[in-house]
């Protein structure tokens, strides 16, 4: 292979690469930072040894991303109670393959956060199979393990996530909208039976409190989010002055679920998502945190793609 063809073999597999390094960290910006790592690594490879470029850059996308997930730092940091899966825009290319219901699952919120549960190599092996599609001999490849043991971890990957999974399956869009809509109409009616109607009985609520706070807030009876949210969508001047003004409301796809948006002068100040289950809202997010929503508001910019529903709040 010619040192001339690097960039385009690259780019190629850009998308892909950066979806999976998404996946496996839950962020946003630090798969940008190991893309260009692996850039810089494929650079400086002698090509004309590589024989198949996108395994080879597969295996060094998710050693990169699992050298990080293992350092000292992102364990201080995910341990400290205010990690958050980042939240992407729906056409943001970052969210990568949506072919079929493991691939879509993989990159919701509720999946990324699953995923802390699981070691590093846990995580890779799950992804790696279940929504990339590899088999265990390329996985052990590419992880330096053997396929017996990357059929383990895959084996007590599942179980963990099978455990933790919440039940109800996919949710078809126009169902998803309304449930939202009704959401939305119970907490400005300010009757709390409306919003604990629409919640499961053992919703949970999340919060990163506009980033204010050094941990997240949790809530975890009905009873008590459907007060939150009533309190939390409640108007106020100290609430605009914070947001930067007046906001829109907008319906949009986040990680391929259902969210709200608050947009100030085309700005987005916040979004809450939604996890719903059997017709229900299992889990609310609230996500306002400026470095938390940089990328979805940058995409919101360059390309809206939502549906207003409130035109001033």
């Amino acid at each position: 292979m010619g040192q001339g063809v690097g960039p385009r073999w690259f780019e190629a597999s850009r998308t892909r690469l950066a979806s999976l390094a998404y996946r496996l960290l839950g962020s946003a910006a630090d798969a940008e930072d190991v893309m260009q790592d692996a850039f810089l690594q494929w650079q400086a490879a002698d090509r004309r040894r590589i024989r198949v470029p996108e395994a080879w850059l597969t295996k060094i996308v998710t050693n990169l991303c699992l050298d990080r997930l293992r350092s000292a730092q992102v364990r201080r940091e995910r341990t400290a109670g205010a990690w958050l899966p980042e939240p992407l825009l729906e056409g943001d290319p970052m969210l990568g393959p949506a072919d079929t219901v493991e691939q879509r699952e993989s990159v919701s919120l509720a999946m990324l956060t699953l995923m802390e549960r699981l070691s590093p190599v846990e995580r890779a092996v799950y992804l790696l199979r279940e929504a990339f599609s590899y088999s265990h001999a390329e996985i052990a490849e590419m992880l330096g393990i053997s396929e017996s043991a990357s059929q383990q971890h895959l084996h007590r990957a599942r179980h963990r996530v099978t455990a933790a999974r919440r039940r109800g399956g996919e949710v078809d869009p126009a169902s998803a909208r309304r449930i939202v809509e009704e959401f939305l109409a119970a907490a400005f009616s300010g009757r709390t039976e409306r919003l604990v109607a629409l919640l499961t009985a053992d919703a949970t609520a999340i919060s990163d409190g506009a980033g204010l706070v050094g941990t997240l807030l949790r809530y975890a009876t009905s009873q008590r989010i459907a007060a939150v949210v009533r309190a939390g969508f409640k108007p106020t001047p100290a609430k605009r002055r914070l947001a930067g003004g007046a906001s829109e409301v907008h319906y949009a796809l986040v990680n391929r679920a259902p969210a709200i948006l608050f947009v100030v002068s085309d700005r987005v100040a916040g979004v809450v998502t939604f996890d719903l289950a059997d017709g229900r809202i299992a889990t609310v997010r609230g996500i306002a945190a400026p470095a938390r929503v940089a990328r979805l508001a940058e995409t919101w910019r360059r390309h809206a793609s939502g549906t207003l529903l409130i035109p001033q709040w």
